[in-house]
């Protein structure tokens, strides 16, 4: 059963796919295209997943995998 943490994991794969940089509806589009099932089968998380992938970006800002929101341009997540 998926829980949060593996949000950081398909989030950097998303990313990843799209050149390291996408807007969250292209990122959430691609996790739900890849991980639908696992999200059906993940309890409370597949009510929660679209608010916890924002705490996977903060996570992976903090761990500098991802660049600030400052630095990237509106509404725009990308690798660091």
């Amino acid at each position: 059963m998926a829980d949060r943490t593996d949000l950081k994991d398909w989030l950097v794969e998303a990313l990843k796919a799209n050149g390291g940089r996408g807007s969250i509806v292209q990122l959430c589009r691609y996790v739900w295209e890849y991980y639908e099932q696992e999200l059906r089968n993940s309890g409370d998380l597949f009510y929660t997943w679209q608010y916890d992938i924002r705490w996977a970006a903060t996570q992976l800002r903090q761990a500098r995998l991802m660049r600030d929101a400052d630095d990237s341009p509106q509404g725009i997540w990308e690798l660091a």
